[in-house]
């Protein structure tokens, strides 16, 4: 199980269901152990961002991807992300291109 797996098929699914296998991923993917609470529930705010848009037939531009991994490197000492925490929320990030 990998990232790119609780992101497919967002449309079809429910918001709890996403959110169970995320935390599932995290707890049996050692690549994912890393991640705490905090980062989880910056994970899950993105793809229900994501998945709002796809709802609505729009399409994740590679720009708009950028723009929120720009943002969390910004702002990344304020989320308390590691360079880890980061390389694991850009592979989620990169899912949705």
């Amino acid at each position: 199980m990998d990232l790119q797996d609780v992101t497919k098929d967002l449309i079809n699914r429910e918001n709890w269901r996403i959110e169970r296998q995320l935390d599932s991923l995290v707890l049996r993917n050692p690549r994912y152990k890393n991640l705490d609470s905090a980062n989880r529930d910056l994970i899950f705010n993105l793809i229900k961002k994501y998945k709002e848009k796809i709802r609505k037939g729009i399409a994740p531009s590679l720009s708009t991807v950028r723009e929120d991994k720009y943002y969390l490197y910004q702002n990344r000492f304020k989320f308390g992300l590691t360079p880890e925490d980061l390389s694991s929320i850009n592979k989620l990030l990169d899912s949705f291109k």
